[in-house]
């Protein structure tokens, strides 16, 4: 009986490290795995970033026959709540 609880024993400690190597193996790999994430995310930002750069204008002048309409409607509100500022409208009232 003694020798089942010492092979028992031996067994369970066996265990028990290897547990605690592949704990340790699994937690430095995820934070380098991490380390890298975060990496590759600011670098992707980088990138994103300058892509948006370059390819924004580009997009705006290719949408612009598509928006120029809107724009013209809008630039002649525009002139005419300002044209309308300058002036006071008369009330057609006479009392000075």
């Amino acid at each position: 009986m003694i020798e089942l609880i010492v092979v028992v024993s031996l067994f369970g400690a066996l265990w028990l490290a290897a547990s605690l190597i592949g704990v340790v193996f699994k937690l430095t790999f995820a934070l380098i795995g991490g380390l890298f994430g975060m990496v590759a995310g600011a670098v992707g930002l980088v990138f994103g970033g300058i892509a948006l750069l370059v390819v924004a204008p580009l997009v705006a002048i290719a949408l612009l026959p598509l928006c120029l309409p809107v724009l013209l409607l809008a630039a002649l509100v525009w002139a005419i709540v300002r044209a309308n500022k300058r002036a006071p409208a008369s009330t057609g009232s006479c009392a000075h």
